[in-house]
């Protein structure tokens, strides 16, 4: 498949990017500083550009298959949000039909598998305007009418890449460990390049 990677450089995205290409798939990873990168391999094409540029999003996305997004704005604005929004006009335009957002767990419905540290202080005041731009990000995911999916990992840990990790969960399951090794987050959202199960579906991800 000819996959395209925002967010290339970022924790999530740098996997994906190795991940994706050790399954064979034809990757472009759009990026604003290749030589934070450092990936070399003969199925990787790099798009130097800005998520908030229309006209190079638009570009770099003809011809994809699949749009994987892990954009990342630490706790700053509204990058996250407004370059999705970007992505998915380019995506209606050149009829590219299937993406693939990380946003994380605890937005939308998924608030009730928080515990109280996670809802109030980190989400509620420490990460707040990162929780309000998954929250804008979502909304135009959702307003889409490409087939999409938001997967919501859970607290990134720098674990191993084990391939085994609970998906799907209700929304008000306390069970989980709310953790998720980076790793297993990328694992998960390349299972969405062929898998149909949650088209227009918001799954969680935790160990």
């Amino acid at each position: 498949m000819r996959v395209i990677i925002f967010g290339a450089t970022g924790s999530i995205g740098r996997l994906l990017v190795e991940q994706a290409l050790a399954k064979g798939h034809l990757v472009t990873a759009f990026l604003r500083d290749p030589s934070k990168l450092c990936i070399s391999h003969s199925n990787l094409k790099e798009i130097q550009g800005d998520v908030l540029s229309f006209a190079t999003v638009e570009d770099a996305v003809r011809g994809q298959d699949v749009v994987c997004c892990a954009l990342g704005d630490g706790n700053k604005g509204k990058l996250r949000a407004e370059g999705t929004k970007n992505i998915l006009l380019a995506m209606q335009k050149t009829g590219v039909n299937r993406f693939i957002c990380q946003t994380s767990l605890g937005v939308g419905d998924s608030r009730g598998n928080l515990n109280f540290f996670w809802k109030h202080i980190m989400f509620g005041l420490l990460l707040k305007k990162a929780y309000q731009d998954h929250e804008a990000q979502e909304k135009y995911i959702m307003q889409s009418s490409i087939d999409w999916v938001i997967v919501r990992p859970a607290a990134f840990t720098n674990g191993p890449h084990t391939g085994q990790y609970r998906h799907g969960f209700d929304a008000d399951d306390k069970t989980i460990t709310l953790k998720i090794s980076r790793a297993d987050v990328a694992d998960f959202m390349l299972r969405q390049v062929t898998d149909n199960r949650y088209i227009r579906k918001t799954p969680g991800l935790s160990y």
